[in-house]
């Protein structure tokens, strides 16, 4: 029996209000032991970049840069590079706080693949982000539900595959979190800035399980629909961001991969985000996903998502 919507939403609410910064009790009670402290919030948000962000001859060095420059932890987007305990071994050495993982093969291994060994492939790799994310005290887990080159009947392939999934994070307290993104699913590539974000909501809404929810990038549809819109359609699906600048404008002079730039430097309506984001309550991780580099460009990133999310 499909739950009605005012009942998902409030168990997609519920499941957000137990993995956010100020009280995460299910990662805390499941978090293996050594993991690193949760940071104090200021205002309701925590900083951090992309480990892939950072510079550094290992993986300590490269997570010390990010603590270096003020990041409040780090989103580990190269979960492919380590085992479970490597990376909580080195959370705790070094004492930053990684509260996501992420596999970029899948990109590659799609969830929405007619093929059933590239699904299969797919699946062992969200799997094994859900164990690192735990391993290191995180809390989530960031998926790219598929391409929509894989066929119409991609997303109800990927649906299936993630739902295998689903006991797994429940038991560990991570959420399975999909990104907005370029991939053709849930917006028309060649349609109007103001589409509706409902197709990506209502996909998130048919997993029918708190245990699903965003990983809402504030950048990556400004050329299809209003952000701040966006924002409040999505409401309490939402569990974490990203950000990133984009340019309208420079994207009609120049193609629209060229619309991608520094967070502040584009023509995102940063005030109206702001208040979306306090019109859903929102709290919790913001993850940079521009242009890295060493520790005084990692400041500047810092600055600029301080810039445009506190004003």
């Amino acid at each position: 029996m499909r739950l009605k919507r005012r009942e998902l939403l409030a168990s997609v609410a519920a499941a957000v209000a137990s993995t956010t910064a100020h009280a995460d009790d299910a990662v805390t009670k499941t978090a293996p032991a050594g993991t690193v402290s949760l940071p104090e919030p200021p205002q309701g948000l925590l900083f951090s970049c992309k480990y892939t962000m950072t510079k550094g001859g290992s993986l300590d060095e490269r997570l010390a840069s990010a603590r270096e420059a003020g990041m409040d932890g780090v989103d580990f987007d190269d979960a492919a590079s380590v085992t479970p305990e490597q990376l909580r071994e080195a959370a705790a050495r070094t004492g930053v706080f990684i509260h996501n993982a992420i596999n970029h093969a899948h990109w590659g291994k799609t969830l929405t693949s007619p093929d059933d060994a590239v699904r299969a492939a797919g699946l062992a790799n969200l799997m094994h982000c859900i164990r690192v994310s735990h391993a290191a005290g995180g809390s989530g887990v960031l998926v790219v539900v598929g391409k929509a080159t894989d066929g119409p009947e991609g997303p109800a392939r990927a649906r299936d595959e993630i739902r295998k999934a689903i006991p797994l994070a429940a038991t560990l307290g991570q959420r399975i979190l999909f990104e907005n993104v370029w991939n053709g699913l849930f917006y028309q590539d060649d349609g109007p800035r103001t589409q509706s974000v409902t197709p990506f909501a209502d996909y998130i809404d048919s997993f029918e399980s708190p245990w699903v929810g965003a990983f809402f990038d504030l950048g990556n549809h400004a050329r299809y629909g209003d952000v701040a819109a966006w924002i409040r359609e999505l409401g309490p699906r939402i569990v974490k961001l990203d950000i990133k600048g984009y340019s309208n404008a420079k994207a009609d002079a120049e193609g629209k991969w060229k619309g991608f730039v520094d967070i502040t430097a584009g023509d995102i309506d940063w005030a109206a985000v702001r208040a979306a984001l306090a019109d859903i309550g929102f709290k919790g991780w913001v993850s940079a996903e521009v242009g890295g580099g060493d520790v005084p460009r990692l400041k500047t990133v810092l600055d600029q998502m301080k810039t445009a999310l506190l004003g």
